[in-house]
Parts: C-alpha cells; structure tokens; sequence
C-alpha cells in the first residue's frame, strides 16, 4: 500500500528521531537561537499577518504572540543544559550500595495541534519545549488563520529541515488522519469538545498528552479591592485580542457594597483603552476583531439572548465583525452566557453578598483555566485560592501567569491536563527515566533472595519496620 503524504512524513521524522534525539544541548540551544534570531529578523511580517487574520494592532501582536515565544525560547536557552543534566536521588536504606538518577529523554515524535486565537504562540511555544527536549516534531496549526499559517511556514522552512519540524496546513480532516499515526506526544490546545476526540484518538496508540482547553475562568473581587486598579486589569484581559483569550476573564463575582463602583470603573477603564464613544471604539486600532462570521454569530446570540442589563458597550457591525467590549448585569446564571465560554468581548458582572457565595458559585461548575482574585487582604485571597481550584491564578491581577515561564500552565480536568511552559514544557515532551545503578558486588536487598528462611523473614520484617 503506497503511504499518504502525512504518513511519510512522519515516517521520515520517526527515522530522523535517534538523531535528534542524540543532540547535545549546545545543538539544541543552537536551533532556538535561530529561531529567536528569525522572529526579531521577521517581526513586521508576523504583525502585517495577525492583522491580516485579526486586525490586530502590532502593538499586541508584539505583546501577547511574539514576547511569550521569545521568553520561552530564553528560559531554555538559560536553563537547558541543567534540563539536560542527569539528576541524582537519594537512595533509600533498603537499597544500600546503589545509586539513583532521573534522565529526561526524548519522547520521539510530537504532534502540536494549535488553535487560531494565539496563532504564532500557541504554535511556537509548544514547539520550543520540544526542541528543548530532543524531538522531532509535526504542526497543525488552525486553518482559520491562514495569513499567520503562510508566515509560519516560510519561517519554519528556513530554520529546520522537515524530518525534525515539519507545519502541516489543513482542516479538521487533516488533524483526523495526524492523529491516526503512532505520535509518541500529542500537544493539544482548543476546546474541551475537541480535546476530548483528541485524547479518545491518542488512546488508540497510549500516546501520551498535554490538553490546554478552555473554560469559564472567573474573577472573584472583593468589597476591599482596589476597585480602579482590579476594573484596569480586568478590562486590559477581556480586551487582550477581542476577547477570544482562553485565559481572559469571563465573567467576575463581586460584592455587592461595590457592585456598582466597579460597574462604573469598568466602563471608564474601557473607555480609556479603546475610546469614549462608540464610534471611537468602532473605529481603535487596538480592538481586534473576532476572528470569522460563525464565532461573531454565536457571541452576538449570546449578547442578544443574555437577558440581562447592557450597562455598558453592547454595539455590533456584522460587516466587520466587530463587537465592542460589553459590561452585562443583572444576569440570571442560567443565562446562555453563563453556561458556556464566551471567547469574546462579553463581561458579565454579578453580585454576589460575600466571598462565601462566590467560592460556592465558582465550585459548583467545572474546574477552570484560570481564576482571578482581587482583594485588599493577603489573607483572604490566599484563602480564596485554597478553596477553589484551576489550572492557574492571578492575585491582583489577570492573564500575566500565562506569560510567567517559571509558572507551570495548563488545565484541571475539564479545562485540560498535563503542563507547559518552561522546565515544565520540556518535561511535558520528555521521559523522566528512572535509572537504578548497582555500585557494589553486594546490595542489602541480596539478604532477602529465597531460599525465604527464618532469617530471611527477619530480615524482610526488619526491613519493613524500620527501613
């Protein structure tokens, strides 16, 4: 049977992986600093690209797809050869005369399937880890970009021969037949829908794998916050790319003593970003736009079937699918756009008559991405943070821990699993290998070989007490 293009390719990568996976870390760093070198050589067309994909400022490109690429590329650069480096355990009594090493190896070959909403970052950042890592490693990124997917390309073509990086282009049938083949890691980030046929694909060859998926990532704010500074920040994340972050804040918890100070300090920090006129707004340069007419359909929906009060913001142009930033209240949680992620410039604000009801509110949905806390109290918000869960938090602030490379990113149970970033990214493309090394002729554990005599049996009862 003659083989498809996608399976030769990977069969070409499979061949090429002992080889990678034998570079030193010198290599490796030498391929990340290449690719570090054609990012800043390229940084104008990457901006005309997401502008053409998104109507993206340059300014945010620069912000939320070029610098994280390039501080992960750095932290590996910093830290890789001590990644790399072997790392000794302490050796329990009842192994006296053998020593312990944890190896991280490469996995082999890596499928990285990335979305459209973080186009260049969502791709390259992944890919860092696994070069980091020692693996060969094939991309399919979101045909919904395809300006940023042409540029992707060139870049890739010029830094790495296809056997060891290779970016695949096409829809939803592509990245079915990508995860039919034996890939040793799946990298996955997008909807927990997908992410679920996507570990169900991964199973059939126990291929390991890393879901980022999304969810509805709440703010908890407090009657003592900051009130101008939290309303700041929480308009600067629901802002970030129109709204379709996976990390940006959907919707916020308040108390009520100051549900309508941070209503109003919503509105004025909206207007300071991006104008104070709708037709200012209409026509910024720092507003994305949502990225095609299906997504705009179904977040219209949503702003039309909210049912709540449109305190600020709330106008649409089909034409250009933009939507302006939206403050909701007065919302029942059964709303449509409380039951699902908006992905959008929608921010629903609710009150709630403590901190008691919101961790009650946030608990009883499923576990998200990110939560957010703001409160004038380090111990309250540690306390907030103990008696919730989610794949990551911010205290005081929004979005920043997913651009930290010394945080590990990623989901919990619905909103994905497995982590990225950093050390954290490269061990998520690594096998930590445990590696027993016999020192001496004879090892404690040779005194409880059978014959099992009564003296072994004292042995095996002393070990068990007291080793």
């Amino acid at each position: 049977m003659t083989a498809t293009p996608l399976e030769a390719l990977f069969a070409r990568q499979q061949a090429a992986r002992w080889r990678v996976a034998a570079t030193s870390p010198d290599q490796r760093r030498a391929k990340l600093r290449a690719l570090l070198e054609a990012l800043m050589t390229h940084r104008g067309e990457a901006q005309a690209a997401l502008a053409a994909d998104f109507r993206k400022s340059p300014e945010e490109v620069d912000l939320t797809e070029l610098y994280p690429v390039i501080s992960e590329i750095k932290e590996a650069l910093r830290h890789l050869r001590r990644w790399m480096k072997p790392r000794r355990v302490p050796t329990p009594i009842g192994l006296f005369g053998s020593a312990g090493t944890i190896r991280h190896e490469p996995k082999g070959v890596a499928l990285i399937i990335s979305p459209w909403n973080y186009p260049i970052y969502l791709t390259l950042g992944p890919l860092v880890s696994a070069i980091a890592a020692g693996d060969c490693a094939i991309l399919k990124p979101s045909e919904f970009t395809p300006h940023t997917n042409t540029f992707l390309r060139k870049l890739l073509a010029g830094l790495f021969p296809e056997e060891e990086v290779a970016l695949v282009e096409g829809e939803a049938d592509t990245a079915q037949a990508l995860l039919a083949l034996p890939f040793d890691h799946v990298f996955f980030t997008g909807s927990p829908a997908v992410g679920r046929a996507v570990m169900k694909a991964a199973a059939e060859h126990l291929a390991s794998v890393t879901l980022e998926l999304g969810g509805k990532s709440p703010v908890l704010v407090d009657a003592d916050a900051n009130l101008r500074e939290a309303a700041r920040k929480i308009a600067w994340g629901k802002g970030l790319n129109g709204g379709q972050t996976c990390v940006a804040p959907d919707y916020v918890l308040v108390h009520e003593r100051v549900h309508e100070a941070l209503v109003a300090e919503l509105k004025q920090a909206f207007e300071a970003f991006y104008g104070t006129t709708p037709e200012a707004r209409r026509t910024s340069p720092d507003l994305a736009r949502i990225i095609n007419d299906r997504h705009f359909t179904r977040i219209q929906a949503l702003l039309r079937g909210s049912g709540g009060q449109l305190a600020f913001g709330g106008d649409v142009d089909a034409a250009s699918r933009y939507i302006s930033p939206t403050v909701l209240t007065d919302l029942d949680p059964a709303s449509p756009v409380m039951q699902e992620e908006i992905f959008g410039p929608l921010l629903p604000v609710l009150k709630v008559r403590d901190m008691a009801e919101a961790v009650a509110f946030v608990n009883a949905r499923p576990k998200p991405l990110a939560l957010y806390v703001f409160s004038g109290s380090r111990r309250v918000a540690g306390d907030l943070i103990a008696r919730t869960t989610a794949g990551g938090s911010c205290i005081n602030d929004t979005v920043l821990h997913f651009a930290h490379t010394g945080l590990p990113t990623g989901g919990v149970n619905t909103s994905g699993f497995g982590k990225a970033h950093g050390r954290h990214g490269f061990e998520a493309f690594s096998n930590a290998r445990g590696i027993l090394r016999q020192r001496t002729r004879f090892s404690a554990i040779q005194l409880m070989y059978p014959p099992y005599t009564g003296f072994v049996r004292r042995m095996i009862d002393l070990t068990l007490r007291y080793f």
